[in-house]
C-alpha cells in the first residue's frame, strides 16, 4: 500500500466531530469554570461537560471493542485529542484521563473484569477513572533493582487485599465530590510476604495492579480514602489530581487485575499509549500559539507603519513554529500508526511513541515561548492565550511519565539492547529489508 497522509473518511469524520465537541461544549465549560478561583471547585465545574463527552460516546471510544467499546485506531485518538487541546486543554484533559485510567483494562482485562468497565460503557452519568500510580516521592527510581519499590502496599488476608499509602497526581482519582472516583487502577507494592536476605532485590517483582471502585471505598467507611490536598498547578486549572491516602482499604481477591510480578508491564504498556496522545496535545497547543499569534502579526504594527509579520525576526518565528508543528504532527501520527501496526516488534514501535511524547512536548513549551516572543509584551496579558498556553504547554514533558526521569532513560534502554535496531519501526526488521 503507498505511503498516504490524506486523511481517510473515518478518521476526517473524527476530526469534524471532536472539532464540534471542543467549540460547542468544550469552549463554553471554560467560561463556566472560570468563575470559581479554586482548581477543584473549577475542576467540578467541569462535570456538565464531561456529563456531555459520555453521552456522545468518548467514554466508550475508549474502550476496545474487544471489552465492548467503540475505540477506533489510535491515530483517530490522536486526532480528536489535537483538536480538543486546540481548543480547552483544561477540561479535555479530564476526559482523556479517563481513557489512560481505562487503558489497564484495555491490554490486561479478562471476561471476570467486565463489570468494572460498565459504568462506562453506558453512556450515561459522569464516571470517572484513573491510573493511580504516582506517588509524592516521585516513582521515577522506583522499580531499579535494590530501590524500595512502591510506597503504597498491599497485603493478602484471605479473600482479601489490604491497600494503604499515599499516591499524588493520579488525574481523576479523587472523583466529582472527592469522596473517590468510580473505577481506579492502583499500582501498589505486594508485602504479603516480607523480603528476606535471599530477596533478589527487584521491585518490578512486587508491583500489582487493583481495581478500587467507589462501592469498594464506601463500603470501607469513613477515613479509609482521604484528599490530604488539592494541588494547584500553573496550567490545566480545572484539572484535579490531588495528594491522596488509602487507609486499609479492603477489596475482594477478585479487584486484582494484574497479579505481583505483573503489574510494571502492564503500567509501562498504558503510558506507551499515552505517550502518543501527549505528543497530540503538544500539537494542539502549538497549534493553538501559532493561529493566535500569525491573527496578532498579521493586524498589529506595534506602532509602526506595517504589521509584525511584515518584519523578518517575527516572521521567522512563526514560519519556525509552524514548522516543528508539521513535523510534531507527523511524528505523533507515525508513532500512533506505528504502535497498532508495525513494521518492527514491541520495542521499535514503542520507540517512536517515546520520541513521540518526547519530541511534542518539549517543542510545545519551546513554540509557546517563541510566539510570546513574537508577540512581545501584550502577550504577558491574561486576556491573551499565550500564558495559559505556556502554562499548560510546561507539564507535558514532566507528567505521563517525566521526559527527564523516565522517557528518556527508557529511550536509553532500548538503544543498550544487544538486538536494537534504529529504524526497524520505519523500514521493518534488519533481515527482512
Amino acid at each position: 500500500m503507498p505511503i498516504d497522509f490524506h486523511l481517510g473518511s473515518s478518521e476526517a469524520a473524527t476530526r469534524a466531530a471532536a472539532a464540534g465537541f471542543a467549540q460547542n461544549v468544550l469552549k463554553p465549560a471554560r467560561a463556566e469554570y472560570l468563575k470559581h478561583q479554586e482548581h477543584h471547585k473549577r475542576f467540578q465545574a467541569t462535570k456538565p461537560a464531561y456529563a456531555a463527552a459520555v453521552q456522545g460516546g468518548l467514554l466508550k471510544g475508549q474502550i476496545s471493542p474487544i471489552h465492548g467499546g467503540s475505540a477506533g485506531s489510535l491515530v483517530e485518538a490522536a486526532i480528536m485529542v489535537e483538536e480538543c487541546y486546540a481548543v480547552e486543554p483544561s477540561a479535555a484533559l479530564t476526559i482523556f484521563a479517563t481513557g489512560l485510567g481505562l487503558t489497564p483494562l484495555n491490554i490486561a482485562g479478562k471476561p471476570e473484569h467486565a463489570p468494572f468497565l460498565e459504568p462506562f460503557l453506558s453512556g450515561e452519568g459522569a464516571p470517572l477513572a484513573s491510573l493511580v500510580f504516582s506517588e509524592p516521592g516521585g516513582v521515577a527510581n522506583a522499580l531499579e533493582k535494590g530501590a524500595p519499590g512502591f510506597q503504597a502496599t498491599a497485603r493478602r488476608e484471605g479473600d482479601e487485599w489490604v491497600i494503604n499509602g499515599e499516591k499524588m497526581w493520579a488525574t481523576n482519582c479523587a472523583g466529582w465530590d472527592f469522596g473517590g472516583c468510580d473505577l481506579a487502577c492502583v499500582v501498589c507494592r505486594d508485602v504479603t510476604t516480607p523480603p528476606t536476605d535471599n530477596d533478589a532485590g527487584n521491585p518490578k517483582d512486587r508491583v500489582m495492579i487493583i481495581l478500587v471502585t467507589r462501592a469498594d471505598l464506601d463500603r470501607n467507611g469513613p477515613g479509609a480514602f482521604e484528599v490530604l490536598r488539592h494541588v494547584p498547578t500553573p496550567g490545566h486549572t480545572s484539572v484535579s489530581g490531588p495528594h491522596v491516602r488509602y487507609t486499609n482499604v479492603r477489596v475482594p481477591a477478585g479487584n486484582v487485575l494484574c497479579q505481583p510480578g505483573e503489574g510494571a508491564q502492564v503500567a509501562f504498556a498504558s503510558f506507551d499509549a499515552s505517550a502518543v496522545l501527549v505528543g497530540a496535545m503538544g500539537v494542539g497547543l502549538m497549534r493553538a500559539a501559532f493561529d493566535a499569534a500569525l491573527e496578532f502579526a498579521r493586524r498589529d504594527a506595534r506602532g509602526g507603519a506595517v504589521p509584525l509579520l511584515e518584519r523578518q525576526a517575527v516572521a521567522d518565528l512563526l514560519s519556525g513554529v509552524k514548522m516543528q508543528t508539521e513535523a510534531a504532527r507527523a511524528l505523533t501520527w507515525k508513532a500512533a500508526h506505528a504502535m497498532e501496526n508495525g513494521p518492527g516488534d514491541y520495542n521499535a514501535r514503542r520507540e517512536l511513541a517515546l520520541a513521540a511524547k518526547v519530541f511534542c512536548s518539549e517543542a510545545a513549551v519551546k513554540a509557546c515561548t517563541d510566539v510570546i516572543n513574537a508577540v512581545g509584551v501584550t502577550a504577558y496579558d491574561s486576556d491573551r492565550p499565550f500564558a495559559e498556553l505556556l502554562n499548560n504547554a510546561i507539564v507535558l514533558p514532566i507528567f505521563d511519565g517525566g521526559n527527564v526521569g523516565i522517557r528518556r532513560r527508557h529511550l536509553q534502554q532500548l538503544m543498550q539492547s544487544p538486538t536494537y535496531d534504529a529504524w526497524a519501526a520505519t523500514y521493518g526488521p534488519l533481515e527482512s529489508a
